[in-house]
């Protein structure tokens, strides 16, 4: 390409659409921060379940859509999370900064089974996860000072249940904001390119020089350090932990797979509208039993059939839409023209958002 190419042209990362959603996505942080002095407890409280819910389905989607990693073994660190909760809360910490430092504990274990994880390939991958999740359980339950297999509940714990659901409220809900502030710029960056490289084509990636191990080590890590804070809150709500066959559920995984199908795999908004999705189901319809679950699968069968790239996936194509900007596009340049001027060449190319 010539000089004189090169500067005829530029690429467009949408800095402007980027301020504007940090600016609109901070507001709405802000407001749903101060929602418990507006709204009674028990409607806060159900937020709490969107706010997890929302976040699993982003860890997971941030794994399998971009990173190309099929996993149904998520509920191992949802249960190391909760788990983690009465360690650290035995040690002396309270329990919100026991879900914290669990947290970091579950990431450097995340980072020891990838090892394990990543000898296997596709279809492999998604048993072998399983199969960790429920070595994993195995292991849990070995422990008497974790309730073994009975469940435990959690000590030294407020006994104000408003100011207990205020703290566990505002836990998830920096959580969430942490998952999705991180997975944007994850994905705006070079890494998130070399994530759709790998997830399109790994051997074209590795020759590309793109380090793919480390790269899909890192998101690894990422998921499930988010689906053990997602566990610690799940924990906190509850008071402690049923059973661990509940808390290591593979419905976990299952319901993540739903719902990052029906919003839309490999986009940031696809999940949070399948969250919610589901939140509402389940809030109004869970009282239908064995129906309930038929219902689930009737609608997942329905989207994939006619929006295989999801809601959001088909409503994206359809209309142009982006809520969040992680794309980019290649402008014209003409000498002179100033933005005004690369904006109307870029709307002439039809390619201006």
């Amino acid at each position: 390409m010539s000089p004189e190419a090169a500067d005829a042209v530029r690429v467009d990362r949408y800095r402007r659409r980027m301020t504007v959603t940090q600016i609109v996505g901070a507001a709405i942080i802000v407001a749903l921060a101060f929602a418990p002095y507006v709204f009674e407890p028990a409607v806060t409280s159900s937020w709490i379940k969107l706010f997890y819910l929302i976040t699993l389905a982003t860890v997971w989607n941030l794994l399998a859509g971009y990173a190309g990693m099929v996993s149904v073994g998520q509920q191992a660190y949802i249960g190391l999370g909760a788990y983690g909760i009465f360690v650290f809360n035995d040690l002396g910490l309270d329990p919100y900064s026991s879900a914290l430092v669990a947290s970091v504990a579950i990431g450097i274990i995340a980072f020891a089974l990838s090892f394990v994880a990543f000898r296997l390939r596709g279809g492999y991958f998604a048993i072998g996860t399983w199969v960790i999740a429920e070595a994993v359980r195995q292991i849990v339950v070995r422990f008497d000072s974790l309730g073994a297999g009975r469940g435990r509940s959690i000590s030294d714990y407020t006994s104000d249940p408003v100011m207990r659901n205020l703290f566990t409220y505002w836990l998830a809900l920096g959580i969430l904001a942490a998952t999705l502030i991180a997975t944007l710029f994850l994905l705006r960056s070079r890494m998130g390119i070399a994530l759709q490289s790998i997830r399109d084509n790994e051997v074209a990636a590795r020759a590309l020089g793109i380090h793919v191990a480390r790269t899909k080590r890192i998101v690894f890590v990422i998921a499930g350090i988010g689906a053990g804070l997602a566990g610690s809150v799940i924990c906190l709500q509850a008071i402690g932990v049923q059973s661990p066959s509940q808390i290591f559920s593979v419905s976990y995984s299952a319901f993540m797979v739903f719902m990052v199908l029906i919003g839309g795999i490999g986009t940031i908004e696809g999940p949070i509208i399948g969250a919610v999705i589901y939140y509402v189901m389940d809030l109004y319809f869970s009282q239908m039993g064995l129906w309930y679950l038929v219902v689930l699968g009737a609608l997942a069968i329905a989207v994939t059939l006619f929006f295989p790239r999801g809601i959001w996936g088909a409503l994206s194509a359809r209309y142009n839409l982006a809520v969040f900007p992680i794309g980019h596009r290649v402008v014209a340049v003409a000498p002179g023209a100033g933005v005004r001027g690369e904006r109307r060449m870029a709307m002439a190319a039809g390619t201006g958002k």
